[in-house]
């Protein structure tokens, strides 16, 4: 099996329409790292290829910074306001914006430049970048039992369902599939499980103790052993994996 890591193919805050940014620049998209402008932040290792600001048109956004945030944002003579759902407003400075690449710091964040994607979509359950396709990266405050634990997973398989059916509808040439945090190791024409021990360290951060990490990949670890994908007659890619995570959830139901 060849393997592909990239598949080629506050109060309430208001939007304000007439900030100070460059003429018929739009900001609401979706953004993703790409690199540091200063070189000596790449050893604090905080932002990967996976790390994504959200911006919709409706002010609503959800951000991984290495923790996943939503809330509601606004911009103000070239500043970002993001106000997330604990109510902690962050600034963020836009230094640079043209086309589809932005460079922005706080100060947490150095430097960094990103680089935008299409982000139109019909209601938050198409859009994989959604409050409500993410659950799975929120962490729990308490032990989950068995049902929750199963919800986190579907909702984890929903993501990546809706993940590929994006850079399908929007004819995206190629996505990362190895930098997101998952239980699923995906190849270039099919997936499997990761073994435990292999699994990242913010996979694990998502579930409220290690128990809880090991039952969720005993969960999908029985329906890997008991059922087989029925892989899609397909040489596209995305609709491959469209349908296999579409199976997968079903399975786990």
């Amino acid at each position: 099996m060849l393997v592909k890591y990239v598949i080629r193919l506050l109060p309430v805050l208001v939007v304000l329409t007439g900030c100070m940014l460059p003429p018929g620049q739009h900001i609401d998209n979706i953004w993703f790292f790409t690199y540091y402008t200063d070189k000596n932040a790449e050893k604090k290792g905080l932002l990967t290829p996976a790390s994504f600001l959200n911006l919709q048109k409706d002010g609503s956004y959800t951000s991984d910074f290495g923790e996943f945030e939503y809330g509601l944002w606004k911009s103000d003579n070239k500043t970002l306001y993001l106000n997330d759902y604990r109510n902690k407003i962050t600034a963020i400075k836009v230094e640079y914006l043209s086309g589809n690449e932005m460079r922005i710091s706080s100060e947490h964040i150095p430097a960094a430049s990103f680089e935008s994607q299409p982000g139109g979509f019909k209601s938050s359950g198409e859009n994989p970048f959604s409050k409500e396709n993410n659950v799975w990266r929120v962490p729990p405050l308490q032990k989950e039992s068995d049902g929750e634990i199963k919800y986190r997973l579907l909702n984890h398989m929903k993501f990546w369902e809706e993940y590929f059916s994006w850079a399908l509808s929007h004819n995206i040439s190629s996505i990362d599939v190895r930098s997101t945090p998952t239980c699923i190791k995906i190849y270039g024409n099919g997936f499997t499980l990761k073994p435990f021990n292999d699994l990242p360290e913010e996979w694990k951060s998502y579930f409220f103790d290690e128990e809880d990490c090991q039952k969720a990949n005993d969960i999908i670890k029985s329906v890997f052993d008991k059922h087989d994908i029925a892989w899609a007659h397909t040489e596209n890619k995305y609709k491959l994996f469209i349908s296999a995570f579409q199976q997968l959830q079903q399975l786990l139901k």
